[in-house]
């Protein structure tokens, strides 16, 4: 701590730049990196490295491809079998992009293993690549190509791809010495040198730049590369050089930084800095951030400097820490003290120095009040996080800068990429994640990994990742199940297929699959028909006709829903359904409906007759004799038609006899009334109704008189009453049975005979119903003679 400033290099007069190391690099290179093909990922990524690829120190050996994590531990190597590599580069979800000379683009993974490759079109192909570069921006990761032609291509997204040619670069007779990839207000953009002069080029024009500053290196040779440096304190970019023994951080200054360099290196820009590659080391320079630099300044005066000053004090027992407190307390400015603590322990590597601001901030932090605490709980565990994966197993440099850019959820899935499934889900544990954001996610990663693991059985596997994961939530067994099928292991994602608890997850992939049976059986458990109906009609698409209906014969409930289907949607396949089960009742009963269908009558009587066939095969008579009936009543109807000019057709026969009794064709609806055997009682209550609805009242009383009225007369007093004739209704009435006389003659409105009829027959309940009807005014002779009738029937 004493000698802490000791590596701060100044630039300018309030900006300091120091250089630390990260990692002992011992990846065991035998060559220079400047023999190799090298990219680095941002953000702590992986090291790609192709070896013997500008120098053979073999003959005839083949270049080898392989990644390392930033520790220089290695993850994966491959032999490079394809063409001539131009440039190595990196994703943002850390794929590694190939560019070969013809601008074929190979995609790997961490693990050099293949997922894909792209072209990046005829004309890159046929002038062949000079150089590449890949950059990022907000619409994803993209390449850069120049190509034979002197020609600038570009995509600005390779997942989405669409190459865009840049216009051409006036008096460019030769690839330019430097050029970089800008992105700016949505728009990608190539900077590069020509001689003296800086050109812009987007979309439609090739544009001269004016020079912000100039900088002489004093340096004849050209710098081996030239990378950004951006300053977060004053959010300014310096630019750093580095030539093979020699490295340079120039700002807008006249003043600039050299560090000697022991051997070859490597540039990989960051956010807030710059990683620096070599054999044995790998370093990072930045600008020391505002907090840190206000605490660890010589002679500084700045609270956190002194609030840390008096917590050193405070363990070595001395009086000195009191002094120094109450200074930072008169001016007021233990909150921030505390504040510029807890931000400058972010910006350290070392934990013990860590460690030393913190205990200073929670030092402070204990004559304070009201201080929030969040921030610095919330530091310490950023830290423990940043630490772990900072550790040289894992090999992930994270500042904290990047880390709150990258946010935790990133990192989490860098880790799951990286096959580091325990270290994250201990920092998910120690966050106190959601599970379906945190554990849940990482376990299921695990799952899909597990499963393309070829040294295992089937049943070990399934066994192995249930057993792990159990009814985790969040977890899905059908994803986990697709990736093995993919993987070519249907018989272990049938298995996992067993532990998903949702049947609609299940059933997709088992038709995937090809197990349809299977899939069916599966629907029909879950209860859903929508899901049953899904695999009956990919059965159907799938098979042929006779084994779809067999198949369906041994799933009733399938085979119900298919018929409901059916009867909506497919007439003809469900007749072919009762043919092939022998029902005929149902065959009669599709022949009805679809004979109801039919516009002309002749095609519904063929369908009826059909239908009584299939009646008379199934033994149905009842069904049979009806349709017989129907058949008879459709040709007769269709005669009346033609013959009165009116319509009949489709009228029940109840209908149709009280239309003809409408019209006046009483002889007619009698020959109906004999032919069709209509019972005596709904013959007489459907004619007197149709009579009084056509008021014909003197037909009316001669059919009362034709025959001993089997419903009696009272029916003829309710609808001449019904229709507002009381003068008929009266005619009735007397010809009513003694039981019924009193309700008739109420109904006519004749209470004097009413009473006469509940006194003769001596029906309290009858008289009461008189009574009520009475009124006090116009029948009060009647009431009377009532009242006395009653009194001498209660006496007795």
């Amino acid at each position: 701590m004493d000698c802490y400033t000791a590596n701060w290099n100044p630039l300018g007069e309030e900006t300091f730049y120091r250089k630390l190391e990260l990692y002992s690099m011992e990846w065991g290179l035998r060559e220079d990196l400047r023999d190799c093909v090298v990219a680095a990922a941002p953000y702590g990524g992986p090291i790609a490295l192709l070896r013997n690829s500008r120098r053979d120190k073999i003959p005839g050996a083949r270049p080898l491809l392989e990644i390392y994590s930033s520790s220089g531990l290695l993850l994966a190597s491959v032999p490079w079998k394809s063409g001539r590599l131009v440039h190595l580069g990196w994703t943002a979800g850390e794929d590694l992009l190939c560019i070969q000379e013809d601008g074929t683009v190979l995609v790997y993974n961490l693990f050099c293993e293949f997922k894909r490759h792209f072209s990046m079109g005829n004309e890159v192909l046929q002038n062949h690549v000079l150089e590449a570069q890949v950059f990022h921006t907000e619409f994803g990761t993209g390449v850069a190509i120049l190509t034979g032609a002197l020609r600038f291509s570009l995509a600005t997204n390779i997942d989405d791809l669409k190459l865009r040619r840049l216009p051409e670069v006036p008096g460019l007779q030769k690839p330019p010495p430097c050029w970089a990839v800008l992105s700016q207000d949505r728009v990608t953009m190539v900077l590069l040198a020509v001689g003296q002069e800086l050109f812009l080029l987007d979309n439609t024009s090739c544009s001269v730049v004016e020079k912000f500053c100039e900088f002489n290196t004093g340096i004849r040779s050209p710098p081996k590369q030239m990378v950004w440096c951006t300053r977060p304190r004053s959010r300014q970019r310096a630019v750093v050089l580095a030539w093979e023994r020699q490295l340079m951080v120039v700002g807008n200054s006249s003043e600039c930084i050299r560090f000697v360099l022991d051997e070859d290196s490597h540039l990989v820009p960051e956010l807030d800095g710059v990683r620096i590659l070599s054999r044995t080391s790998h370093e990072f320079l930045h600008e020391i951030p505002e907090a840190s630099q206000e605490i660890f300044r010589i002679a500084s005066m700045a609270p956190g400097a002194l609030l840390l000053e008096a917590q050193k004090e405070y363990e070595k027992e001395s009086q000195k820490a009191d002094e120094y407190l109450r200074e930072i307390r008169e001016q007021q400015l233990l909150p921030e003290a505390v504040g510029q603590c807890i931000e400058a322990a972010g910006y350290e590597h070392e934990p013990e120095t860590q460690k030393s601001l913190l205990r200073a901030a929670s030092f402070g932090k204990c004559f304070l009040d009201k201080f929030p605490p969040e921030g610095f709980v919330r530091m310490c565990q950023d830290l423990r996080v940043l630490n772990a994966v900072r550790d040289y197993q894992i090999g992930i440099p994270l500042t904290f800068t990047q880390y709150k850019q990258l946010t935790i959820e990133v990192l989490l899935d860098r880790l799951v990429l990286r096959r580091l499934y325990p270290l994250a889900i201990r920092i998910c544990e120690f966050l106190r994640l959601p599970e379906i954001q945190g554990v849940s996610r990482i376990l299921a990663h695990w799952a899909c990994y597990k499963v393309q693991q070829k040294d295992k059985s089937d049943e070990e596997v399934a066994q192995a990742i249930n057993q792990k994961l159990g009814d985790t939530a969040g977890i899905s067994y059908s994803d986990i199940a697709t990736r093995a099928y993919d993987c070519g292991r249907a018989e272990l994602a049938i298995k996992l297929l067993e532990y998903e608890p949702r049947s609609g997850e299940q059933v997709p992939l088992l038709l995937k699959m090809k197990r349809s049976k299977l899939a069916l059986g599966k629907a029909i458990e879950s209860g859903d028909t929508d899901l049953v109906y899904t695999v009956v009609l990919h059965l159907k698409n799938e098979l042929n006709r006779g084994t779809f209906f067999m198949t369906l014969q041994n799933q009733p409930v399938a085979l119900s829903l298919y018929r409901q289907f059916c009867r909506h949607q497919e007439r003809e396949t469900l007749k072919d359904l009762y043919n092939q089960d022998d029902n005929h009742q149902e065959l009669g009963n599709l022949h009805v409906q679809g004979g109801y269908c039919e516009q002309r009558i002749e095609g519904r009587v063929a369908a009826l007759q059909n239908a009584l066939d299939e009646f008379y095969k199934a033994k149905n008579d009842f069904a049979a004799k009806a349709t017989e009936e129907q058949i008879k009543l459709l040709r007769l109807q269709r005669h009346l038609q033609e013959e009165l000019d009116k319509p009949y057709l489709d009228l029940s026969l109840h209908d149709t006899v009280a239309t003809l009794i409408l019209d006046g064709h009483h002889k007619r609806a009698e020959q109906l009334y004999r032919d069709f055997r209509i019972p005596d009682k709904r013959y007489w209550w459907l004619k007197i109704n149709a009579l009084a609805t056509r008021g014909d009242w003197e037909e009316m009383e001669k059919f009362s008189k034709s025959k001993k009225s089997p419903i009696g007369y009272l029916p003829f007093v309710e609808v001449a009453v019904k229709h507002h004739n009381r003068y008929e209704a009266k005619k009735y009435a007397p010809r009513v049975p003694p039981e019924q006389r009193v309700k008739a003659f109420v109904l006519v409105g004749d209470l004097e005979q009413a009473a006469e009829a509940a006194i003769e027959r001596k029906n309290e309940a009858e008289m009461s119903l008189v009574l009520a009807r009475c009124s006090a005014g116009t029948d009060g002779a009647v009431a009377e003679k009532l009242n006395r009738a009653r009194a001498q029937l209660l006496k007795k």
